[in-house]
């Protein structure tokens, strides 16, 4: 049962950190800081007091920029350089105490689902974007904020009922991703036919129409 317990927290937070890594970086160090969870040796510095200031801080930041339309998705893709190797890391660490084989596994498919997540929170933000309303942006922020929350507390206290959910959700990613990458294939077709639409009609604006020289007919040059 042990194997289960450090499987389903080495998944976690992979999972957590697509979604909001400094999220489930400062709940990893309270619930070690706390006494609420032994965290692995490699996980240990996410208690560290600095180390939860600065994930405590970064997710105040995050917590409003990833509710604004627009810079929400700004926001997902600067940590699209942060969030996917953070949490093959934090996954590798997880499992450090299985031996270095189990830690490679672990940062590799760590990494996938960090990766996985990330694409699937990121893109269907850009497809929630189109909305005119925030409510539906401010809905699935705070959605992710708890899901995080919920998550790791089941990965540690039901690992197997994690482990199950987690199951779903990585079927249910595999069938997302492909159909929002197709809608943003098509909102970027769209943006892009509409600024060229905007260039030629402006470009017919400014042309002004060559008409063809026609010489007149007199009785003289007239046709017999």
């Amino acid at each position: 049962m042990e194997t289960v317990e450090i499987i389903a927290l080495s998944m976690g937070v992979a999972w957590a950190s697509g979604l909001n890594l400094y999220a489930a970086i400062f709940v990893l160090g309270w619930l070690g800081s706390s006494g609420n969870l032994v965290l692995p040796q490699e996980l240990l510095i996410c208690s560290d007091p600095m180390v939860m200031f600065v994930a405590g801080f970064m997710y105040f930041v995050e917590f409003f920029a990833d509710k604004t339309p627009g810079v929400d998705t700004g926001w997902d893709a600067i940590h699209t350089f942060i969030r996917i190797p953070a949490g093959a890391i934090l996954a590798a660490g997880a499992v450090g105490e299985l031996g270095q084989g189990a830690e490679l596994v672990a940062f590799l498919l760590g990494g996938g689902l960090t990766a996985a997540t990330h694409a699937t929170k990121a893109g269907g933000r850009v497809l929630i974007n189109t909305s005119p309303e925030p409510v539906t942006n401010w809905t699935a922020s705070l959605a992710e904020d708890i899901a995080v929350i919920a998550g790791l507390w089941t990965a540690l206290n039901s690992p197997v009922v994690f482990l199950v959910f987690m199951g779903f959700v990585i079927v249910l990613m595999a069938w997302l991703l492909p159909k929002i990458w197709r809608g943003i294939k098509l909102l970027y077709g769209k943006v892009v036919g509409f600024f060229k639409r905007g260039d030629s009609v402006e470009q017919i604006q400014h042309e002004r129409p060559v008409l063809p020289q026609t010489k007149a007919l007199t009785r003289d040059n007239e046709p017999r």
